[in-house]
């Protein structure tokens, strides 16, 4: 197997590390502009080494992952002098390998090997990388060893093309960091009938798995519930009236996520195109 470097220790790089050394693949260096961060990821993988240069953990692997925050990952490519034989990958959602361009001119092989996971943590991320699916970017044959470790991983994998990246990015933040901000807003609302956050937290909990659940095992459209699903437009008054006279802010956002929900209900097939049509208007109203 390639020797593996890891330039930047945080949650990303430390989580790979560890799962990668886990299935057999040699972790061999590492350097990081902390230094307590290199060694507690060195200290996680047997035979890793920790460097005091980018250039010295490039120059002891044959695949260097780069895992840095985003924005410093060209210019650390560009700092580095890479040489033909070489690989050198990105751990990025929404940057191609464009910006590992300065390794490619060095004759290095580039690529991106994305994680779709929510890293809150080092340990939470080394619990949760085993079952992602990872977006690669890369090409053969580097692209067929990123399938390899991926595949070790316990995950699965999607090619994406450069084109593709900042849109598959946008949609993993609408997906995670977008739900955390609606809990956040459910939550505001029952602390205006006197429920703590913590407390309303726990008991919406129970709904959210419940939803996660219905998506996996029935899957969209089928698994939608609720006023738009059954065409309650009754409801959907009642929700808008509350709504701007406790908490008006929340009205456009409520609005918008009802329009969108439309299409999804029709596609179910609990309601008809005049119900549609209704709950649109509904909807549309000014705030």
């Amino acid at each position: 197997m390639l020797k593996l470097g890891f330039i930047g220790a945080g949650t990303v790089g430390t989580a790979l590390a560890v799962r990668l050394a886990v299935k057999g693949y040699p972790i061999v260096a590492v350097s990081s502009r902390s230094q307590t961060s290199a060694e507690n990821l060195a200290g996680a993988v047997n035979g890793c080494r920790v460097f005091n240069s980018n250039q010295a953990a490039a120059d002891n692997a044959e695949l260097a992952f780069i895992t840095t925050p985003d924005d410093a990952i060209a210019p650390v490519a560009s700092q580095i002098k890479w040489h033909r034989g070489q690989s050198v990958v990105h751990c990025s959602g929404a940057d191609s390998t464009d910006i590992l361009q300065p390794a490619r001119k060095s004759g290095a092989q580039v690529g991106a090997f994305h994680p779709l996971q929510t890293f809150a943590s080092a340990q939470q991320a080394i619990d949760n990388i085993p079952g992602s699916t990872f977006a690669l970017e890369a090409e053969e044959p580097l692209l067929n060893t990123l399938k390899d470790m991926a595949t070790a991983l316990d995950g699965q994998w999607v090619e994406l093309k450069a084109s593709d990246k900042v849109l598959y990015h946008a949609a993993a933040v609408i997906a995670c960091n977008y739900m955390v901000t609606l809990v956040k807003l459910a939550t505001d609302l029952w602390q205006t009938f006197n429920i703590p956050p913590q407390q309303a937290t726990q008991a919406l909990l129970p709904l959210i798995r419940g939803t996660i659940h219905n998506i996996e095992t029935i899957g969209i459209p089928s698994c939608l519930t609720g006023p738009i699903a059954r065409g309650d437009i009754g409801t959907i008054n009642k929700h808008l009236d509350a709504l701007n006279q406790t908490a008006p802010h929340l009205l456009s956002t409520y609005r918008e996520l009802g329009r969108q929900t439309i299409p999804i209900a029709l596609a179910k097939g609990k309601i008809n195109e005049s119900q549609a049509r209704e709950l649109q208007a509904i909807l549309e109203q000014p705030d």
